[in-house]
């Protein structure tokens, strides 16, 4: 059985995404941080892991991006699953009765118009994931306080779900991402992940973007990310996808000559967008 390393515990939406991911049944290995989660790739104790990246409300999450870059992680594929925000409670407890929300941050984010406009003096608490926002509600059972989590969570832990779609954008969806310590090369790839760096000159960047565009690539994303202790440089973080393969090498191969350095993350199928409720 297949051990799945995931920031938070089981009920969150990254245990979530490796359940729909992996079509086996899988042991899920709860972490309590993104970085113990790259730890357990890296000394063989899991093997893969599923990491958050990017959210379309909250957007990208830069130190994630620069553990997969310290632990020399490959990306073997990824998954977008469409986030539902819900408003649970012990049963007996009324929307008047609320005080404090207990939640992630990232979820805290994603549902503030609902929190601003319904409980604008509620004390928010940030923790680990939503799923243990849930637990804590269920264990301490506070007559006071209401978690922001998925259904699944809700009926893990017993709770009532007080208001459902909560979330500012019904389109809401966050990115994981498949890691493992080695490539899982596959003939299906047609998505890559690369980061790369170039000259502080004009149009040094535009010069690689070029490329992909006269290869036919497909830039998908261009995430900056700051490099540790060098101000006023970046690492450049992009997502291509090709329906050509023979188009992409040739790109990889032109790049070379344009940037000072380039890794390639990860080469795998394109993920699938789950929409329905979490």
């Amino acid at each position: 059985m297949k051990q799945i390393a995931v920031q938070g515990i089981v009920g969150s939406f990254h245990e979530d995404a490796a359940q729909k991911y992996f079509s086996e049944k899988i042991k899920v290995v709860e972490c309590k941080s993104f970085t113990s989660v790259c730890q357990l790739i890296d000394t063989d104790k899991v093997d893969f892991a599923v990491l958050a990246i990017e959210n379309s409300i909250a957007g990208s999450l830069l130190k994630n991006y620069q553990l997969i870059r310290d632990y020399h992680l490959r990306i073997i594929g990824e998954i977008y699953l469409h986030i539902q925000m819900n408003l649970m409670a012990i049963p007996g407890v009324k929307p008047a009765d609320i005080t404090d929300i207990y939640s992630h941050p990232i979820a805290l984010q994603q549902c503030v118009e609902y929190i601003e406009k319904y409980f604008p003096n509620a004390e928010l608490h940030e923790g680990m994931d939503t799923a243990s926002a849930a637990r804590y509600i269920s264990e301490e059972r506070p007559v006071n306080a209401a978690a922001i989590g998925n259904l699944r969570s809700a009926e893990m832990y017993k709770l009532n779900i007080l208001e459902t779609g909560i979330e500012t954008n019904k389109k809401n969806y966050t990115r994981f991402l498949i890691l493992a310590k080695h490539g899982n090369p596959t003939e299906k790839a047609n998505k890559a992940s690369l980061c790369f760096e170039v000259g502080h000159f004009y149009g040094a960047l535009a010069r690689v973007l070029n490329v992909f565009a006269e290869n036919e690539i497909n830039l998908a994303k261009i995430q900056s990310v700051p490099i540790i202790g060098k101000p006023n440089e970046y690492t450049i973080h992009v997502d291509v996808e090709w329906e050509n393969i023979e188009n992409y090498e040739r790109a990889i191969h032109q790049t070379l000559k344009s940037v000072s350095s380039l890794a390639i993350l990860g080469e795998y199928e394109r993920g699938e967008v789950y929409l329905h409720d979490q």
